[in-house]
């Protein structure tokens, strides 16, 4: 079969290529203690939406730079003791959808928390003020400014406390709190798994916001990369500060913050992925510890994977 990227057994083997930043973890535990110090000013309200066997609320919360941040909240009308919970994550420039279509996961006993991520296509505010240019795209929001001002750092964050918040609704089973998502949905999902290690399981598709240098060597920073593209035409068309680039995305790049999950680990991956490259996921899916598993999709791309929805639900409602 033609291949767009390494062969299986080397991408098994992939140790990923965008720098990882000397100052990484503390800049992470740094950034944690501000999540944490915050109060995120949770409000709860009845949806417009209604159906028979579920409940269905708009939460909002802030976040860190002021920003609220909305989450669809569905729980079945009947919980008997405590439930388990799944948070949602949506792919690049969409948002948490339809209600409907979280009543899958409702229908076995499970709290549905899809959040809306920050000043995409949800409801959820883009409050933090940057330097710089903010062409195309998220990945580069923030890129001539301090770290902390990077627009995936603050939904890094945000998917961290959707989940503390979740796991302290009084009827959420704080042991049994899975995550899931494609594409941006699915680096987020990563992301989420290694910044709350409680999560239990995740169940990631085809995991996007991995390992940028190779992204950009591979001349593959087109579609959800193009604001890379964008970038160094306009603001580094000499490439002077490339190292600089590539060493401050490091700093969201999912590939590092994977070693820190804990959480078992169910993703699927296209070998065919022109979108995501397959050696970006597996720059991250290699460095995962705790227990997991790859399903590989060899003629596929960034698209609908037959078959991986049905196992990923078995894989996170058998928590």
């Amino acid at each position: 079969m033609p291949l767009i990227d390494l062969p299986l057994e080397e991408l098994r083997a992939y140790g990923g290529r965008n720098p990882r930043p000397s100052d990484f973890d503390e800049f992470w535990d740094r950034s944690l203690r501000e999540m944490k110090a915050l109060d995120p000013e949770v409000e709860i309200s009845k949806a417009d939406f209604s159906v028979r066997g579920a409940d269905c609320f708009d939460l909002w919360f802030t976040g860190t730079g002021g920003a609220r941040v909305h989450a669809k909240i569905l729980r079945p009308s009947e919980i008997h003791g405590k439930a388990p919970a799944v948070l949602q994550f949506h792919g690049y420039s969409a948002s948490s959808g339809d209600w409907n279509d979280k009543l899958n996961y409702v229908s076995q006993g499970f709290i549905v928390a899809a959040m809306d991520c920050r000043g995409q296509g949800g409801q959820s505010h883009d409050t933090v003020s940057v330097k710089g240019t903010t062409l195309r795209g998220h990945i580069i929001r923030g890129l001539d400014d301090e770290p902390e001002k990077m627009y995936y750092r603050n939904v890094f964050l945000d998917t961290a406390l959707l989940a503390r918040i979740v796991m302290e609704l009084p009827q959420v089973d704080e042991t049994r709190v899975v995550a899931t998502g494609g594409s941006q949905g699915g680096g987020l999902t990563l992301a989420c798994a290694a910044l709350e290690p409680r999560i239990k399981r995740a169940a990631p598709w085809f995991p996007f916001l991995c390992d940028y240098l190779r992204v950009w060597e591979m001349d593959q920073d087109v579609a959800a990369y193009d604001e890379l593209r964008q970038f160094f035409r306009h603001h580094d068309p000499r490439h002077l500060r490339k190292n600089q680039i590539f060493e401050q995305l490091g700093y969201i790049d999912v590939q590092h913050l994977a070693p820190r999950i804990e959480a078992e680990v169910l993703m699927s991956t296209g070998l065919m992925d022109s979108i995501c490259p397959p050696s970006t996921q597996f720059a991250a899916f290699n460095k995962i510890r705790s227990k997991k598993e790859v399903v590989i999709y060899p003629d596929f791309g960034h698209e609908g994977l037959p078959g991986f929805g049905d196992l990923a639900f078995q894989f996170l409602t058998g928590v």
